[in-house]
């Protein structure tokens, strides 16, 4: 006979577990929302050109690893169908991008400037167009499914020397929005991330050609965002009930006001 006084045993609703697809994912940003999600529970398949670095994150987070290069069309479609083979895609975080020179227009590298929108823009619309009818079969299936596309606030206003960057990041802003758009209806939320000054090991150094004094100068004399501060912005964003589209964060150091006001030497 059951005793009518012992508490009932609720059994807890099982959250099926989430799959996300994180490019850019070797270094920065990318490697932080890898550590992010599969720390959130998420499977997460870490997507970079550089095998190596993806091998020693999967040891680190237990993630998934693919390497591929996002300017290859046919790469980017072998990565779907591998994703559709092993279990679909419930989220893509399009964090892939970079920075290359710091020129007047005047003397823009056009190289720089092709290979800035080839990675930042057209990497992005690749990824995206591959991966859709994958997350909208999850969307259909569990209620949402997630495209969250890291910009910049490069995309958001113009500074010199940055004419090429800040075009690219605005194609890839205008990409965001107008997806929004076409999939309105959708079980699918497409969400933008737009960091302002964001402190990691790659992104400076890059820009400036290897050059490590000029990569250290940006962030002298503030402190400026790191990786872990956008990863869990990321994070956020994807744990919101469905209804719910946190179409852009805007995420800056507090000492950041806009792209080319930085208060630096006052301890902030």
């Amino acid at each position: 006979m059951s005793d009518s006084t012992a508490p009932e045993t609720a059994t807890p609703e099982t959250t099926p577990t989430r799959r996300a697809l994180v490019t850019g994912a070797s270094s920065g940003i990318g490697a932080a929302t890898v550590r992010r999600l599969r720390a959130d529970g998420w499977t997460v398949v870490a997507a970079a050109r550089r095998a190596d670095r993806l091998e020693v994150l999967a040891a680190e987070t237990g993630c998934e690893v693919y390497a591929v290069d996002l300017t290859d069309g046919d790469a980017v479609a072998a990565l779907a169908g591998q994703l559709g083979a092993t279990g679909g895609l419930d989220a893509v975080v399009n964090n892939a991008g970079g920075a290359f020179g710091l020129d007047r227009v005047e003397d823009a590298d056009i190289d720089g400037w092709r290979r800035m929108y080839e990675i930042n823009v057209l990497g992005t619309l690749r990824v995206t167009q591959a991966v859709l009818p994958l997350l909208r079969a999850a969307g259909a299936a569990k209620g949402v499914a997630d495209v969250v596309n890291v910009t910049s606030t490069a995309a958001q206003g113009a500074y010199e020397g940055g004419a090429g960057y800040t075009g690219a990041k605005h194609a890839e802003h205008m990409l965001s929005q107008t997806l929004r758009w076409e999939t309105a209806g959708e079980p699918l939320r497409v969400i933008e991330i737009a960091p302002g000054a964001v402190a990691t090991e790659e992104f400076s150094l890059v820009r400036f050609g290897g050059d490590a004094e000029k990569a250290a100068a940006v962030y002298e004399g503030y402190t400026p965002l790191v990786a872990d501060d956008v990863a869990d912005t990321i994070a956020w964003t994807l744990s919101r009930p469905h209804h719910v589209n946190i179409d852009l964060v805007t995420i800056r150091p507090r000492a950041q006001a806009h792209n080319s006001k930085i208060v630096r030497g006052t301890g902030v």
